[in-house]
């Protein structure tokens, strides 16, 4: 079925689809994406990119990977369809992606589908590919483009970025703006980046770009929005404001200068002094500073201010053209100068690429040990480096000023002098220095050169302890001189940990400055993200919220409830007060707080017995009071009393059974409890007079077991509690006495005294347990 045939909806979506599928990888293959030879006609290809097409298309083809598909068929066909890229990719393999989206788009709108041909003219808008403006075809990104090299690059540079569309009136609007000041700022240093939407809608939902047009600012990996009307004056303090505000000290008195470069020692960097007119810090300095502060520090002095004189006149400073200084380890004068009447960007890369390290730069993290003494490349490219290993104080001061000036009569592109604390780096120094005791409390010098990054190198080691003297220059002199013919001169070898990072901030700091980060972060995000970005974190927000203030509500609602709810009968009040005087153990049960103002018992009948006891869940309990019809009424309100405290547990129900209907069953279960109930037989002629009244059974049902509770006796304080007295004779005497027959009576209610505290052991387990093999029926 020709694709002509589907609706002009369907064919926007995919000419779309098709128009923002770029291949990510160098060694794309068109021809073995369609499945076509290199020799195969224009009607092949386009025959086999339909095909495919239907096949991988998202809206039909539910696999993961089907968009991914779709946009290599997409991006295939594109090229393959145009024989200047096609020619272009049979001679280098690569289809010329530098011509840009302008002929791109246009060729998409000539050369899709049969079916689906647009005249442009026939829409007569300004933002078709071929009038707009190709300015920024040079700065378009791509998401592998973005990841893999603009995030890494903007640790050293903050960059501007445009999120574009077609069909877009704003961006029109902008336009002209944008322009000038994209390339005002990239003359300065800046990174300009631009994301078209349509093509590259995965990279703008990264940066979360839901309009266009947005702008957004990048620095360190962080992305920040523009908010603020679209001019010159605004973008340009938007990109300066995204630069940390510590990266250049002001200089403004003739005093303050010598402690700003005399800091060289404690921050191991030159510093760079920029001498200029101009009354605030010029932005092409403040991202130099931003680009070069790991490895030097920078001041600004303004020339024009009452109390600069001195210090213009001490160095010779023309105070009508900018001036660039960089001091090393003398402050007295500088190691090097530029003056130019229109700093460039490239001119000052250039000279402070030359001086990014000290003469004799102190050795105080891995990756500077690593720039000052790279691996050996090949035999031309070696590198050595001299290492003075020496301590802190005035003690060394002697020892490092000589090795400093040999250094300074001794530079060469092959040699590197560098420095070490024994105290700060003591792995360094046992490594290289194998006689201790030699060199204990004196300064020692070695000449190494690093062979891989695994920490090997080789190295020697100067026989005496280097103090400075002229016969020491001589000796280090004669073995650099010896060097260069004879590398095997460096006879020694070992294998170098990593070296500590001295100037790395504690962790508390490090701790500070994220979450202030973070709260910056939070706080920008809450008053100028997207509000489409910020649902989930509201919606979380509020869930919690809600939540929190949900469960508070009910609970004051339940305790409310529950003081309204009626308390128990006077009777119940009566019995009450005489059980306070009981053992300690009543005080355990009444700390207990019930979830509801009564006791629910219901009756155990053969309906309800299977989910009540023999499908009991597992941990489930069922304390059951055996009762007879005269008896119901006093043992039931008894009952309720001494188990009101324990129905807090959600395992424990409460039921009761009536003996006139169930004695069989309640005689089954008491033969497996021979100690309390010996098995009746049939010439026991009490047998169908036993009073079982009174009696409590505790049915786990899961793991077929119970625990019994014997009703009180007179005379009996104790009680009974099941497990394991004899059962005597005077069961029949009372079965057959008056006061245990007697509704209401008060030996009723005595028959389940204590049994409060035949709950609290029934909870604790330790209660006797007697098993039978299965439930019997309950007919």
């Amino acid at each position: 079925m020709e694709l002509g045939r589907a609706g002009l909806a369907w064919a926007a979506a995919l000419l779309l689809a098709a128009l923002g599928a770029q291949a990510a990888a160098r060694d794309f293959d068109p021809y073995r994406v369609l499945g076509v030879g290199r020799s195969s006609s224009q009607a092949d290809i386009k025959k086999a990119y339909k095909r495919l097409a239907r096949e991988w298309h998202p809206d039909k083809n539910k696999d993961p990977g089907a968009e991914d598909k779709f946009i290599q068929i997409s991006k295939a066909y594109e090229i393959l369809s145009n024989e200047e890229k096609r020619a272009n990719f049979d001679r280098y393999g690569d289809a010329g992606e530098s011509q840009g989206y302008s002929q791109h788009q246009h060729r998409q709108f000539h050369h899709f589908h049969e079916g689906f041909y647009f005249d442009e003219s026939f829409f007569h808008f300004p933002f078709n590919s071929e009038r707009r403006d190709t300015s920024d075809e040079k700065y378009l990104l791509h998401f592998s483009h973005y990841i893999n090299e603009i995030v890494p690059d903007s640790f050293k540079k903050p960059y501007l970025i445009k999120i574009t569309s077609d069909w877009c009136f704003s961006c029109i609007h902008i336009e002209p703006v944008w322009k000038e000041v994209a390339q005002e700022l990239e003359a300065l240093g800046v990174g300009i980046g631009v994301v078209h939407a349509g093509y590259e809608r995965r990279l703008a939902h990264h940066l979360g770009a839901h309009s266009t047009p947005s702008l957004l600012g990048l620095i360190g990996g962080k992305i920040t929005f523009f908010h603020n009307a679209v001019v010159r004056e605004n973008l340009r303090q938007f990109v300066e404001n995204l630069l940390p505000g510590n990266l250049v000290e002001k200089v403004l008195t003739n005093k303050n200068y010598i402690r700003f470069l005399s800091n060289w020692k404690k921050e191991n960097k030159p510093h760079v002094l920029l001498f200029d007119h101009m009354p605030v810090v010029p932005l092409l300095y403040k991202l130099t500073a931003f680009a070069y502060r790991d490895y030097l520090s920078f001041g600004y002095v303004y020339v024009g201010l009452g109390g600069a004189e001195e210090l213009s006149s001490q160095y010779n400073i023309n105070v009508y053209t900018p001036t660039m200084m960089v001091f090393k380890e003398h402050i007295d004068r500088p190691a090097d100068v530029v003056q130019a009447r229109d700093m460039k960007k490239q001119l000052i890369d250039d000279f402070l690429s030359q001086n990014k390290f000290l003469m004799v730069a102190r050795l105080t993290n891995q990756r500077l040990f690593q720039e000052l003494c790279p691996v050996k490349r090949s035999h031309r490219q070696r590198k050595h480096c001299v290492v003075l290993l020496t301590g802190e104080g005035e003690k060394f001061a002697e020892a490092y000023e000589t090795f400093l000036t040999f250094a300074v009569a001794n530079t060469k592109d092959t040699l590197k002098f560098v420095h070490i604390y024994n105290d700060r780096q003591p792995e360094f120094a046992d490594a290289v220095l194998t006689d201790e005791e030699k060199y204990r409390g004196k300064s020692a010098v070695v000449i190494l050169e690093r062979h891989n990054n695994a920490g090997k190198i080789s190295y020697k080691t100067l026989e005496d302890a280097w103090q400075g003297s002229k016969e020491d220059n001589f000796v280090l002199l004669d073995l650099l001189d010896q060097l260069r013919t004879d590398p095997g001169l460096l006879s020694s070898e070992t294998v170098l940990a990593d070296l500590n990072d001295e100037l790395a901030p504690m962790f508390l700091i490090r701790w500070l400055y994220s979450t202030l980060e973070y709260i910056s972060d939070c706080w920008d995000s809450l008053f100028h993200s997207n509000w489409r970005e910020m649902m989930p974190l509201l919606s979380l927000l509020f869930s919690a919220l809600f939540i929190l203030f949900g469960t508070v509500i009910v609970q004051a609602f339940s305790d409310s409830s529950d003081a309204r709810d009626s308390p128990p009968s006077g009777k119940e009040e009566t019995a009450a007060k005489t059980e306070k005087n009981d053992t300690s153990f009543s005080k355990e049960s009444n700390s207990r707080i019930p979830k509801k103002g009564f006791v629910e018992v219901t009756e155990l009948t053969d309906i309800n017995y299977n989910s009540n006891l023999v499908r009991l869940r597992p941990g489930h309990m069922n304390v059951v009071l055996i009762l007879s019809n005269s008896t119901k009424t006093a043992l039931l309100q008894k009952f309720a009393l001494e188990v009101y405290t324990f129905t807090g547990s959600s395992s424990l129900h409460f039921s009761f059974l009536s003996l006139d209907k169930h004695r069989e069953w309640l005689e089954y279960l008491l033969e497996f409890a021979q100690d309390a109930a010996p098995i009746p037989n049939q010439y026991d002629k009490h047998f169908l007079e036993r009073d079982y009244t009174g009696y409590v059974l505790a049915l786990n049902g899961h793991k077929k077991y119970f625990c019994l509770f014997k009703p009180h006796r007179s005379g009996d304080e104790g009680g009974t509690l099941g497990s394991g007295e004899d059962y005597d004779s005077s069961l029949h005497t009372e079965a057959r006495g008056k006061s245990s027959c007697s509704p209401g009576s008060r030996s009723i209610k005595n028959k389940l005294h204590k049994l409060s505290f035949w709950m609290e052991r029934l909870l604790e387990g330790s209660l006797q347990r007697f098993y039978i093999p299965s439930w019997p029926a309950l007919d």
